[in-house]
């Protein structure tokens, strides 16, 4: 069981360090919104995505160790998480401390990334509402009849419906 709880940790750690690795580029893509750097982001996007790749590997090889501690210690592997991993390993202290240490660092982390992540959900959300709110007005000043420009006779006003609307009554 030693080497499961050495390979655990190893995992563990090395998904920190990724997770680690995007918190720097979650507060870019913040900057990057806000300068509606389209290009950019998609860039930092994709970056994140191999990231993330590499996050679901070491998930699966994390799930697949504590299957095999969940084997060792004959209990169900649904019901083992870390923290029951760290309660099993009072005759480990160094291990445990380590386990202990990686679970917190990875918890806050993952909190902070969470947190950047929805402030750049509300960015992006209020960017689209400003988006909708500016193709609506193009819209209705398109679709409103008569010419709205002003020039010698603005006394007199054009209302002539040849103007084509989004719509098309007629059919």
């Amino acid at each position: 069981m030693a080497s499961l709880i050495e390979e655990l940790i190893t995992t563990l750690d090395h998904e920190c360090e990724i997770y680690k690795e995007l918190l720097p580029m979650a507060r870019e893509k913040t900057q990057i919104i806000v300068k509606n750097d389209l290009n950019a982001l998609h860039a930092i996007t994709e970056k994140e995505q191999h990231l993330a790749d590499d996050i679901n590997a070491l998930e699966k090889r994390r799930e697949e160790i504590i299957r095999n501690i969940g084997v060792v210690v004959s209990k169900d592997p649904a019901t083992i998480n870390i923290k029951a991993v760290i309660q099993m390993m009072d005759k480990q202290p160094a291990e445990k401390n380590k386990l202990i240490e990686i679970h917190d660092t990875l918890k806050r982390t993952v909190q902070n990334l969470v947190e950047i992540n929805n402030h750049n959900k509300s960015l992006i959300q209020q960017s689209l509402e400003m988006i909708e709110f500016n193709m609506n007005f193009i819209q209705s000043t398109r679709m409103s009849p008569g010419n709205h420009s002003y020039n010698r006779g603005a006394s007199e006003v054009d209302m002539s419906g040849g103007q084509a609307g989004m719509f098309d009554a007629k059919q």
